[in-house]
């Protein structure tokens, strides 16, 4: 297990500045995920991790020790790559042991940590297998292994997970999950996918074109997001976000009119409301329930029935759609007029820029 640290590290392409001084610390034993759209620099800044991209300005170390200008295959790292870049000549054994064959490792080294390798993965029976007789989920196994073997201090995977199909990359999550308990690996993981994100991580840097524009824990973004953005990307259901101006209140307490709502009245509690101000009201599918006291007067248009769950997409006149979770949504139907309740102090509200007001 090792240590990393990101110092205003930066990533230009000429005049094209990609990674904008990026500020990270990664602990030992850490399972730290990078997400964001495509776009936003993850893969670049996991690539600069490696070595297989330059550092353009600022400093990578691992355990304290610099590491820009030292070779990708000195730094102690492993990458799993989103292709499984398995060699179809070889048998699973052979692929898992080719790089330290390549490093000379005595055979029997070699033997003992694929073995090792393939006990963790519950790859034993297929070591004699080559990648066609694989599924997509055992092939990214076998890659995962060739990692393994190298005994590396920091294990880094780009978007692993992107080939398989839905009911596969869930089991793979949960494979991943263990491996990093198993092995108390420091792991630095990207991904476009917040569920992959939000399930596996310790801790969740999220990015939006080359800026880090949050670190936290999947709950503490989820419960705590710093600006309109993270608030959107983070959760699924995403967050609804509801249009609407500052007006003081009767006694004294602001509320927030929302126009496109029928001018429904939301109390707020800032520290600094200003009267006429646009601001972005933000509630979660579940915060909706039948005690609260805010109230949108909403028509359902189309109904997700998920067994024990029910996500009712509704919306005022022509409206935005607003997505409502439900566990009493089996007497819904399409067309029907709901009073869709939530409590206020749930809500959670951002000015014009994207910021969140507190």
């Amino acid at each position: 297990m090792s240590e990393l640290q990101l110092s205003d590290v930066r990533k230009s392409y000429g005049g094209l500045e990609v990674i904008k001084g990026v500020d990270l610390d990664i602990k030992s034993g850490e399972f730290v995920v990078f997400v964001g759209p495509s776009g936003c620099g993850k893969s670049t800044l996991l690539r600069m991790i490696a070595g297989l991209e330059e550092i353009t300005s600022g400093d990578l170390t691992i355990d304290d020790i610099r590491m820009n200008d030292v070779d990708p295959s000195k730094r102690g790292i492993a990458m799993v790559f989103q292709s499984y870049a398995l060699y179809p000549h070889m048998t699973v054994r052979e692929n898992m042991g080719f790089a330290l064959r390549f490093a000379g490792v005595p055979k029997a080294e070699i033997e003992k940590r694929v073995n090792e390798a393939a006990s963790i993965l519950e790859l034993g029976p297929l070591l004699d297998r080559k990648p066609k007789q694989l599924s997509g989920g055992q092939r990214q196994r076998v890659a995962i292994g060739r990692a393994i073997v190298r005994h590396p201090k920091i294990f880094l995977f780009d978007e692993p997970l992107s080939n398989l199909d839905a009911e596969l990359r869930v089991h793979m999550r949960i494979e991943i999950a263990r491996l990093h308990k198993q092995l108390s690996a420091t792991i630095v993981y990207v991904t476009h996918d917040q569920v992959e994100a939000m399930t596996l991580a310790d801790k969740i840097v999220v990015m939006r074109g080359g800026v880090v524009e949050q670190v936290g824990s999947p709950l503490e973004l989820y419960d705590d997001p710093a600006n309109l953005f993270v608030a959107g990307f983070i959760g699924s259901p995403k967050m609804n976000f509801l249009r609407g101006v500052i007006e003081p209140g009767d006694g004294g307490e602001p509320h927030a009119r929302l126009p496109d709502y029928g001018d429904a009245k939301i109390p707020i509690k800032l520290k600094q409301a200003v009267p006429g101000a646009e601001v972005t009201i933000g509630i979660r599918p579940e915060h909706f329930n039948e005690s609260g006291s805010a109230i949108l007067d909403l028509t359902i248009d189309m109904l997700e029935h998920l067994g024990g769950e029910t996500f009712a997409y509704a919306r005022h006149g022509k409206g935005e759609l607003v997505v409502i979770e439900t566990k009493n949504g089996r007497g819904l139907k399409s067309g029907d007029r709901v009073a869709a309740r939530f409590d206020p102090a749930c809500a959670l509200i951002f000015d014009a820029s994207g910021k969140r007001l507190r």
